[in-house]
């Protein structure tokens, strides 16, 4: 979208997103009318119109000189990734599944493995528009009550329609090593040393991610750009990434494999579609071979109750979904994963260290604190219990015993007082009422805890 006429597009397409608010009913709810989404929340079924946010997907500049680019609220990260290697930089953090989108990571807190130099995505942004409760387009910065409330709000303060975020250069390469540590917590001071230092054993740090196979076999992956040419890995075919962290001590990838290492099996969630069997893998097409296309498979296993239906003809008791991505204290970290292994039992799990550089409200990590985001993402078989989630009702609680905070990109259980302590609840009222004066929007516990 880039190019002459770029902006006029942008135009009209806002124009269209607010003819779609002027066609909602006054009083009703507003929400996006979006095929597609990230969450694994469940979400109670609408019928009623939505915004139109078509047109609005697109990177309308990207300024090298500056290390600068403007880029429209539901573009994905593949097209902005698209779009800025050309002129070789990345975005400050790049998540790790290709269709989330940039308004999206900003407002639901994404991740990935230079998050402990950069932070989170919202960290990176200049200047945003939101669309919202109103009606209104608000052109907002840092330090203003709706662009600080914003990350972690999940739309319950608008919509993202155009945001300008900062650039980092990058080289052609990046070189991989795969340190194993016996002890999660000589793992977590690795983090803490690479923190403070950038570097790990004299070498520099670049990114940082890892992962725990079992107790006593645990992965950092410590990346770092190069332009030094040379062989490199594909794990868009047959062999698997995540595997390679066990086979291999070094690894080379292109900065675009390494920036999508982790779509093409879905982390390690394809062998669940059979993805990764390698008969079914070659005759899998490559293009299908994507979080997105899981995801759609995921919705249709949920809407036929496919793996509820085989449990139950099996005798096997019934599942309940555990996926999540808490954020522990690195020093809570060993603790975190022996507490998890005996009430949860899941492996592998993903291991992301970071670091925030400023308070945020709706999120609230301490900055300079350095935390472990722990992703882990299945079923446990757990009996009739298992629709009052058991098992998340006790990662919540663990997670903020440790000093911790949990993403709400999936289910969550909190009671009313619990979730507004935990995510400001008070200061996001406050926003809401400036920007939504008459709630057209939903609220962040109803979107998260209510399935709203």
């Amino acid at each position: 979208m880039t190019g002459e006429g770029a902006r006029e597009r942008h135009e009209q397409a806002v124009r269209r997103l607010r003819a779609s608010y002027d066609a909602i009913p006054a009083g009703a709810p507003v929400r996006l009318a979006k095929a597609t989404t990230n969450l694994f929340r469940a979400r109670t079924a609408s019928t009623a119109p939505g915004l139109d946010v078509s047109g609005l997907d697109g990177v309308l500049e990207v300024d090298p000189v500056a290390r600068e680019a403007e880029v429209q609220g539901m573009c994905t990260y593949e097209d902005l990734v698209a779009a800025t290697l050309v002129h070789g930089m990345i975005p400050l953090v790049v998540p790790q599944l290709r269709t989330i989108t940039l308004g999206g990571a900003v407002t639901g807190l994404g991740i990935e493995s230079t998050s402990l130099r950069n932070g989170l995505p919202h960290e990176s942004v200049l200047e945003m528009d939101v669309f919202t409760g109103a009606g209104e387009v608000v052109t907002t910065k840092p330090g203003d009550d709706l662009f600080d409330a914003f990350p972690n709000s999940y739309g319950s303060l608008g919509y993202a329609t155009r945001l300008r975020i900062r650039l980092e250069e990058v080289p052609a390469y990046v070189a991989l090593t795969h340190v194993r540590f016996d002890e999660a917590d000589r793992l977590a001071a690795a983090v803490e040393e690479i923190a403070a230092t950038g570097h790990h054993e004299g070498e520099r740090v670049d990114g940082v991610d890892g992962v725990s196979f079992e107790p006593g076999e645990h992965y950092l992956t410590l990346a770092r750009w190069t332009g030094e040419p040379g062989p490199t890995s594909d794990y868009t075919r047959q062999r698997i990434y995540y595997r390679s962290l066990r086979e291999r001590s070094t690894d080379r990838l292109s900065v675009h494999d390494y920036l999508w290492r982790w779509d093409t099996d879905w982390f390690w969630c394809s062998g669940a579609f059979g993805a990764q069997h390698p008969v079914v893998r070659r005759l899998w097409p490559r293009r299908w071979r994507r979080s997105d296309v899981y995801m759609r498979l995921l919705r249709l296993d949920r809407r036929f109750s496919i793996a509820d239906r085989l449990d139950r003809r099996a005798g096997r008791p019934l599942r309940e979904r555990v996926i999540q991505d808490v954020e522990v204290p690195a020093d809570r970290l060993a603790e975190f994963l022996a507490w998890f292994d005996a009430e949860v039992g899941m492996r592998p799990v993903w291991l992301c260290p970071l670091r925030t550089t400023r308070r945020w409200p709706s999120y609230p990590l301490e900055p300079g604190e350095t935390y472990v985001n722990v992703g882990f993402w299945g079923t446990v078989h757990v009996g009739p219990d298992a629709p009052d989630g058991p098992r998340n009702r006790a990662i919540e609680a663990k997670v903020h015993e440790l000093g911790g905070h949990k993403s709400l990109y999936s289910d969550a259980y909190y009671d009313r007082e619990t979730f507004d302590r935990l995510y400001d609840g008070a200061n996001l009222a406050a926003v809401k009422r400036v920007h939504d004066p008459d709630d057209r929007l939903p609220t962040l516990y109803d979107k998260a805890v209510r399935k709203g």
